[in-house]
């Protein structure tokens, strides 16, 4: 039978504040003392006190949840969220809270005893399902990243005028452009594909959607159509997906010499496809991508892109959210990075 905290003082003799001290406070009792009483407390089978019944008591928990649009496993794979996620941490560590993670992808039910547990809640992206209804039910704070909801604060980066930055940038030195994108879920589809007029007048909230438009807005600015068959829809932000997308486009006719992507994943995929394919960047080719993850730099020839934050917004999200200011809506600017993918 498990021992609860009562039982286990009474077994080594002291009081219940002791045992509580030693795995909350140790600052209150003697390194001897601790050390005693975590040790014969771990024979007795008792590892501390429930953090579930702990919350109810204090009425929190010290535990924020990070609530995923993407599964857990494609979440540590992609980079971006991986600084966001780093952000976030850092802010938690140094107010000395716990990060728990969840993934809008699993069935509500399956994590409801989780979803109790935080003080107040991160959302990144446009969660799935009944996944934001299931957390505003909860009655805690919430404060959005990369998506926007009425009924919470969040922080965001102003996407269609990064996009529309570097994509003027790319056609400033280019007299006849023929440009291709690669885009990052355009259209709800499993498979890589190129978009269709109808594609394109369909209305989303996904932040792909608004770099679209700022690709558009640019090259409309230089009297240049993009057509819908030019635009790939990428399901996944990964190198696999992207490469197909890659080399359909660079394998095209005409060959484009303007290269958008959506990410900095898929244009470094498209740096290395047209490697293969003796494409020249960036005489041949101007490549650009979006996000500035640290691999973009490092690539040969470096990628030209756009500076995002991702660091800064999960500090932000985690500071607005602690400091109780979980109805702001703060827009982050972004940075044209200029490298060697563009002349």
């Amino acid at each position: 039978m498990k021992l609860n905290l009562k039982q286990v003082a009474k077994q080594l003799g002291v009081s219940t504040a002791t045992v509580s001290n030693a795995f909350n406070r140790p600052d209150q009792l003697s390194a001897k003392l601790r050390e005693r009483i975590l040790k014969e407390s771990e024979e007795l089978g008792y590892y501390g006190p429930n953090l579930a019944a702990r919350s109810l008591r204090r009425g929190e928990s010290g535990v924020i949840g990070v609530m995923l649009a993407d599964s857990l496993s494609y979440s540590f794979s992609d980079p971006v969220a991986n600084q966001l996620l780093q952000g976030i941490a850092e802010v938690l560590v140094e107010k000395q809270k716990q990060l728990l993670l969840l993934s809008s992808g699993v069935a509500s039910a399956e994590q409801s005893s989780a979803e109790s547990l935080p003080d107040g809640f991160i959302l990144y992206g446009a969660l799935k399902g009944n996944a934001f209804k299931h957390v505003r039910r909860t009655g805690k704070p919430v404060v959005a990243v990369d998506f926007e909801y009425a009924e919470t604060g969040s922080v965001n980066i102003d996407n269609e005028q990064g996009a529309f930055t570097i994509a003027q940038h790319a056609l400033a030195k280019e007299d006849k452009a023929n440009i291709a994108v690669l885009g990052l879920r355009l259209i709800d589809s499993a498979r890589v594909c190129r978009l269709t007029a109808d594609d394109l007048v369909i209305s989303s909230g996904e932040i792909s959607r608004s770099r679209l438009n700022g690709y558009l807005r640019a090259s409309q600015a230089k009297n240049i159509a993009i057509n819908p068959d030019r635009i790939w829809h990428i399901p996944i932000n990964s190198p696999e997906y992207a490469e197909i997308a890659a080399r359909e486009a660079l394998t095209s006719s005409p060959l484009p010499n303007i290269l958008l992507c959506m990410s900095d994943v898929i244009a470094l995929a498209a740096l290395r496809v047209a490697n293969e394919l003796n494409i020249t960047i960036p005489l041949q080719l101007q490549v650009t991508g979006f996000d500035d993850i640290p691999e973009a730099s490092r690539s040969t020839p470096a990628l030209t892109t756009v500076c995002q934050q991702s660091m800064e917004k999960g500090r932000l999200a985690a500071t607005m959210l602690l400091a109780g200011n979980a109805q702001d809506n703060v827009v982050l600017s972004t940075r044209l990075v200029v490298r060697q993918t563009c002349k």
